[in-house]
């Protein structure tokens, strides 16, 4: 499925200078779904002179232009829905409904940013003379670096590639060699739409390496990382040598707090959605379930039932709900933070196990657990998987106090009818963005980032391209 794939350098898809390759396998059934180029050093090379030329083209372009060309790559994602929900579905597990709402993301992030284009404002200011003015304009960083993770590669890279365009750079992509695939589909998708030679580029292979000659570079001048708080900090390291600007959302720990006044049935519903996304393989996936102490109970049973209907098997199977966890690497996390949480305490009401039927495949059941302290691993250590721990809380304070005492902060869930309730949450918690009554957090128009160790800068929204601009103020004098 690759064979017509590889590096992507200077307009054109290429094997390896070397001829090395890596195999991909599908988690649903622990085949191979194929080989895949790996990049050496001399790949890496040709990409950054290709990103490097590709820039001066770019940065040249009418803002229009670049905007027509973003919009037809929107178009075009569109018209591909099907490969590329495919690949995500064989790469990552997902069940095909999920990938074709990705891909559908994908094509919104692209028609944002095209407009985004047009809308790099400057300003003008009165000189402190009449004979002299104060411009303020942005310039487009320069080559962009953009590290993409594994776990919704359409969505991210999308992300990044499309406001790198906007700005003007030029972007060497690095997709994770779990999912190659959808990545490279979507560059190639860059490339029909007219996106020119250099601009976008794609480099695939052993992450590490790639990313340590990418940044070793003078050519890059900004990176764009998604991904783990560990990861984020080595990158964060290295791009301090070259003072590289950095845009990093990592690793996640959700609070999920349902206040007594909240209907339950509505509440359960957008807690199945948002936490078996991906499997719970989402960084803004809820993580901690903070249910008032008179709702309890009631929420339990209902999210037990809720749960055990849920169909679970091979993501190609329309009537899938959840498919496999990505990697054996994650399953063995999984099953290991499980049989720790049941040491320190934890009580399983449902799942904890591999499911019944599943010889093959990466397959995990989703799992509630009861009587969990605050002091848990399970409480502090992303889980990225189908768990769910409940607690209870007796009041307001409590609860917020409760929820921010965590090193992470990108997303938290608030659940009531009380709007002054509603309010104060959403101001007190300490994420950088808040859900009240949805389980929706990431839009292509609003700023999606978090603080604390999550990391810094924010994609999307009209924040985000200034994370790829350069302020410049000249002095005037008109006579």
């Amino acid at each position: 499925m690759y064979e017509k794939f590889g590096q992507f350098i200077n307009g054109r898809w290429q094997k390896s200078s070397s001829g090395e390759t890596y195999n991909v396998t599908n988690p649903a059934t622990e085949e191979a779904i194929g080989q895949v180029s790996k990049a050496n050093i001399k790949d890496i090379e040709l990409a950054l002179e290709s990103a490097r030329v590709g820039f001066e083209k770019w940065k040249n372009t009418s803002p229009w232009e670049r905007s027509k060309i973003i919009r037809k790559i929107s178009e075009l994602i569109k018209e591909r829905r099907e490969p590329l929900a495919k690949w995500l579905t064989l790469e990552v597990g997902k069940p095909i409904k999920e990938s074709l709402n990705e891909v559908n993301g994908a094509s919104e992030i692209f028609e944002w940013s095209s407009e985004e284009a047009k809308r790099i404002y400057g300003e003008t200011l009165q000189g402190r003379s009449s004979d002299t003015k104060i411009h303020v304009y942005y310039q487009p960083v320069g080559v962009v670096a953009a590290l993409v993770p594994w776990n919704f590669p359409v969505t991210l890279a999308s992300r990044k590639i499309s406001t790198a365009l906007s700005a003007g750079c030029s972007v060497i992509v690095k997709p994770d060699v779990i999912t190659p695939g959808s990545v490279m589909e979507l560059v190639d998708i860059c490339r029909e739409a007219g996106v020119p030679a250099g601009v976008v580029n794609l480099l695939s292979g052993d992450p590490a390496f790639i990313s340590d000659s990418l940044l070793s570079s003078d050519v890059i001048k900004k990176v764009s990382i998604t991904g783990s708080t560990r990861v984020g900090k080595i990158i964060l390291k290295k791009a301090a040598e070259k003072v590289q600007r950095v845009t990093m959302e990592l690793s996640g720990h959700s609070p999920f707090i349902v206040f007594e006044d909240a209907d339950l049935d509505k509440v359960s519903d957008m807690a199945i959605h948002a936490k078996f996304r991906n499997n719970g393989q989402v960084c803004i996936s809820p993580s901690r379930f903070y249910i008032h102490e008179t709702k309890k109970d009631d929420f339990t049973k209902i999210m037990i039932s809720k749960t055990m209907k849920l169909k679970i098997g091979n993501g190609l199977d329309d009537k899938t709900e959840l498919g496999p966890l990505t990697t054996q690497k994650r399953l063995n996390e999984i099953e290991e933070l499980v049989e720790t949480t049941k040491k320190e305490g934890a009580k399983v009401l449902y799942g904890g196990k591999r499911p019944k039927g599943f010889n093959k495949g990466y397959f995990y059941e989703p799992t509630i657990f009861d009587n969990v302290q605050d002091n848990y691993t399970i409480m502090h250590q992303e889980p990225f998987g189908p768990l769910i721990p409940i607690l209870s809380f007796k009041n307001f304070d409590e609860v917020i106090s409760r929820a921010n005492n965590n090193k992470l902060g990108l997303a938290s869930y608030i659940y009531t009818n009380n709007l002054e309730k509603a309010h104060k949450a959403s101001e007190m918690m300490e994420t950088g963005t808040v859900a009240v009554n949805t389980g929706v957090v990431a839009l292509p128009e609003a700023p999606f980032g978090g603080i604390k160790q999550t990391g810094y800068g924010r994609e999307g929204g009209s924040m985000a391209i200034k994370d790829y601009l350069n302020i410049k103020y000249t002095h005037l004098g008109i006579k």
